[in-house]
């Protein structure tokens, strides 16, 4: 079993930056490729950035690629989402998620373990 906690999320303004973090319990943090998702009111939930096992490989939506950066620490069992030059557009509620999978995935539904999310509010 994994739980996985948010934090950093918060009110920037347009153009701005956050840092959120995703702290996972459990020792087998490693073997679990990680992977951040976003849903705004109304929409459904959105892949954001997904990381491999050791960090070597990251995968981003169209929409945050250039600006977003994922990275993991597998000593701190920590994943991090780097958000540069925000958008009103990307007000959301952010969340972590695991996947016990061996092929790293886009889809939620192949994501086992998921945190109780981070409010992200970008302003104009």
């Amino acid at each position: 079993q994994v739980q996985l906690v948010e934090s950093g999320g918060g009110l920037v303004q347009a153009g701005g930056s956050l840092r959120l973090s995703c702290a996972a319990s459990g020792r087998t943090f490693s073997r679990y490729f990680m992977g951040w998702f976003r849903q705004a009111p109304g929409k459904e939930r959105e892949f954001v950035a997904a990381v491999s096992w050791s960090g070597g490989r990251t995968y981003y939506a169209d929409s945050v690629k250039g600006r977003f950066t994922i990275s993991r620490d597998n000593a701190k069992n920590t994943v991090y989402l780097q958000m540069n030059s925000l958008k009103p557009e990307d007000t959301a509620v952010y969340y972590c998620a695991g996947s016990r999978a061996t092929a790293i995935s886009l889809s939620a539904l192949s994501y086992d373990y998921w945190g109780q999310g981070t409010q992200v509010t970008v302003s104009s």
